[in-house]
């Protein structure tokens, strides 16, 4: 175990090898990566090929080695050539993931996600070095994994799991970022309920003066009036994320001060339906894919942060950028509204919450969020805990 004293150096490595690695991204692996380079740490991020382009769609890097946008040492590595590429890269099993750990000579390990072969490779590597601090996180649940028969029996119900129950006693805790991927976790993969962690989704929480002005800025720049109340959707906007049901309900709700913008790449299954009530409703516009920081401008800008369908990460990012929220009422949510939004299960429910919100005092609102944000999702302190 790591017990740091103030402005103690240890060396970090995070392990991309369960899901991708896109610099400059704002998922969780990139903001406890810059949660501990702020911290002093020296960290590596060991990773596959795949990757995001700029444009938020999946692609291939060539294997290799470079100082990432985080400012952490980027190791990248290719996939077996003993498997067919598709399979390799399914079951996400690479070259040289331990030879890696032994150059880099880590104190702790987070293992970003439990659906991958190198799970092993880097429990071989605790167990010969016991003195690490090692930790599994997992973001599978009903919603997001394990939706088809092959994915749920042969993948996850079957390879993962005999993966995790070989090597899972090497790893401190398994991190879960909600209640439903805890409950996947054990009824799935078979892992023991005490070895589960909540450990949610995080995000960087502004000081005052910063999160005024990239609000004041942001404003500005949507052409927005300060009697407006601005509504960010954000994300995959696919059929699950229900951006349909979303603009139909603000249809029902005609007040002209809401502003909507939606941030995020529109899958081809909702594109024309979606253009439709653009084009009928001069309230609504679409700002297409934002990076990290256009996205933090945004949310800061919103008043309400909207999420009709499946869960987002950037929901907690809302929070942290003191949103009030409109969420699906998923078990998920629940620690995460508190007097700062609505948990809607219906349609219907949807459109009176809409309709709540003309009404409502969402400065209180907005400084609720920074406190269930304060609370719950400062990534300077998760990332301590995953020293430790």
């Amino acid at each position: 175990m790591i017990f740091l004293d103030e402005g103690e150096v240890v060396r970090v490595a995070h392990v991309c090898l369960s899901n991708l690695f896109a610099d400059g991204f704002g998922y969780q692996e990139n903001e406890l990566v810059k949660a501990h380079l702020r911290q002093g740490h020296d960290v590596m991020i060991l990773c596959s090929t795949e990757t995001l382009s700029s444009a938020g769609k999946r692609t291939y890097l060539s294997p290799g080695a470079y100082v990432g946008e985080e400012g952490a040492y980027v190791v990248r590595l290719p996939y077996v050539a003993w498997l067919p590429d598709r399979i390799a890269r399914k079951v996400r099993a690479v070259v040289g993931a331990y030879e890696c750990l032994v150059e880099f000579n880590p104190d702790a390990i987070l293992f970003h996600g439990t659906c991958g072969w190198e799970i092993g490779t880097v429990a071989r590597y605790v167990a010969d070095h016991p003195k690490v601090v090692a930790y599994l996180d997992s973001h599978s649940d009903s919603y997001n994994s394990a939706r088809g028969f092959f994915s749920r029996w042969l993948l996850h119900g079957i390879f993962y799991k005999f993966l995790i129950s070989r090597n899972v006693d090497k790893y401190r805790k398994v991190l879960c970022i909600s209640k439903e991927v805890m409950d996947f976790a054990e009824r799935v993969h078979g892992i023991a309920r005490e070895r589960l962690e909540f450990f949610p989704l995080g995000g960087q929480i502004l000081e005052d003066d910063e999160y005024h002005l990239r609000r004041e800025q942001k404003r500005v720049a949507l052409g927005v009036e300060d009697s407006d109340i601005v509504f960010a959707v954000t994300g995959r906007l696919s059929k699950r994320k229900k951006l349909v049901d979303a603009l139909r309900a603000l249809s029902v709700v005609k007040n002209q001060r809401f502003k909507v913008f939606i941030a995020g790449v529109m899958d081809e299954d909702v594109r024309e339906e979606v253009a439709g009530f653009i084009e009928a409703d001069s309230r609504v516009r679409i700002l297409g894919w934002c990076d990290a920081q256009q996205l933090t401008d945004l949310l800061c800008a919103a008043d309400v942060y909207l999420q009709p369908g499946t869960q987002s990460a950037t929901m907690q990012h809302s929070l942290c950028c003191r949103c009030a929220v409109i969420l699906k009422d998923y078990p998920s949510h629940f620690p995460f509204v508190s007097s700062n939004g609505w948990l809607f299960s219906d349609f219907e429910g949807l459109v009176a919450a809409l309709k709540e919100v003309e009404g409502s005092d969402l400065h209180a609102m907005s400084h609720n969020s920074y406190l269930v944000a304060r609370d719950l999702l400062d990534y300077d302190a998760m990332a301590l805990r995953v020293l430790t």
